[in-house]
């Protein structure tokens, strides 16, 4: 049957239909959405995992609608500042990376960004990743230049390049168990696509504002049924 996954990815979709279907402002969704953050990082921890991965922002949503975009800058301040203040964190030895292209991102937010990580790095416990100004392409090709470096400065022989080196050099090594997306799509997007390779993946209906905790359980328990052959 296997065990409860130490790693769990989660691309968190449907944010933006959520607030259309009630009749609300698109950054009311990402509110409710940031509301089931907190959640959920606390019903992980409660079922056992010990890695948490969550697909906040690509790098394409830089593109979105400049009112929307600049509630969404406000929220994420607000809510990495929260964390920095969060009781919780320091008790359960919680250790936050955000993963992406955060230099994009307004200087306040990175600033709120830098702080919750250099508060929590030594933290043993539960890891947290946010994906951020993330793109799985990107990951890869900003990869490639870092180890495309190394070989330049005579730090690494290019006999040397094999899948461990090359995940040395991606934002996270980390390789998730199972992948949840909400939101209703079936596809990956651009979501750690060098490690994902061989994750789980489980799709649901529900907008990630309604997912709850019933969800979880049985997305594990759906993962506890599943034979992982690793590439057979």
């Amino acid at each position: 049957m296997g065990n409860v996954p130490n790693h769990i990815g989660i691309i968190l979709d449907g944010n933006r239909r959520f607030s259309r279907r009630l009749m609300m402002k698109p950054w009311k969704g990402h509110e409710w959405g940031a509301k089931k953050v907190e959640k959920v990082l606390g019903w992980a921890q409660d079922l056992g995992v010990k890695e948490l991965t969550l697909y906040v922002f690509s790098y394409e949503n830089f593109n979105r609608p400049k009112e929307e975009f600049n509630h969404l800058m406000k929220l994420f301040k607000t809510e990495f500042d929260r964390l920095c203040e969060d009781k919780r964190i320091f008790d359960q030895q919680i250790r936050f990376n955000v993963i992406g292209r955060t230099w994009m991102f307004p200087r306040d937010v990175q600033d709120s960004i830098k702080r919750v990580m250099d508060l929590t790095k030594d933290h043993k416990g539960y890891i947290v990743n946010m994906a951020m100004a993330y793109g799985g392409r990107t990951e890869v090709i900003d990869a490639v230049k870092k180890i495309s470096e190394q070989v330049k400065n005579g730090d690494l022989d290019i006999d040397d390049i094999n899948e461990e080196s090359f995940s040395r050099c991606l934002y996270m090594e980390d390789e998730p168990d199972l992948i949840i997306r909400t939101g209703g799509s079936l596809r990956t997007s651009n979501f750690l696509v060098w490690q994902s390779a061989y994750s789980e993946w489980i799709f649901l209906e529900k907008t990630w504002p309604e997912f709850e905790k019933e969800d979880l359980e049985e997305a594990i328990s759906n993962y506890k049924k599943r034979d992982r052959r690793f590439g057979h």
